[in-house]
């Protein structure tokens, strides 16, 4: 990680893209409306950061802590969430044609009216989600933990 693009993300600065944030502690910060396109948020702690609005397309979140984070109407097409901890996160109405969550945790997270088409959902937790109106088409679901979800 850079230490300028920290100081710029802690900064509330919203064009972020192609930044390397991997491994950096952005707890409860507003990136609502943000582009972040491209960036590497590879392991970062971002619980409850609110994300709502924001270009995340290509973006490297594996492993990423993502406990109850906002991520309403954000773009995530083609980003990686490989192993991510997105319980109880909000992702209505997401663009995440094409994301890879292989592995992750959607436990409780709120899934409605997502674009989830052609996502990779292997071996991913998804109980207790919300799922109303969202859309599978060629998604990968195998092995996918669907339990007591809302739909």
């Amino acid at each position: 990680m850079k230490e300028q693009d920290y100081k710029n993300a802690k900064n509330g600065i919203k064009n972020l893209s192609n930044t390397d944030l991997s491994r950096s502690d952005l707890i409860s910060i507003d990136l609502s409306r943000a582009n972040l396109a491209g960036s590497n948020l590879k392991e970062a702690h971002l619980i409850g950061t609110n994300f709502s609005g924001s270009n995340l397309k290509d973006a490297n979140l594996s492993r990423a802590k993502l406990n109850g984070a906002d991520l309403s109407k954000a773009d995530l097409m083609g980003a990686n969430l490989t192993g991510a901890n997105l319980s109880g996160a909000d992702l209505r109405e997401s663009n995440l044609i094409g994301v890879d969550f292989s592995e992750a945790n959607l436990s409780g997270a709120n899934l409605s009216r997502a674009n989830l088409s052609g996502a990779n959902l292997a071996r991913v937790d998804l109980s207790k989600t919300e799922l109303k109106e969202v859309d599978f088409t060629k998604a990968n679901l195998q092995e996918a933990i669907i339990s007591n979800v809302k739909h």
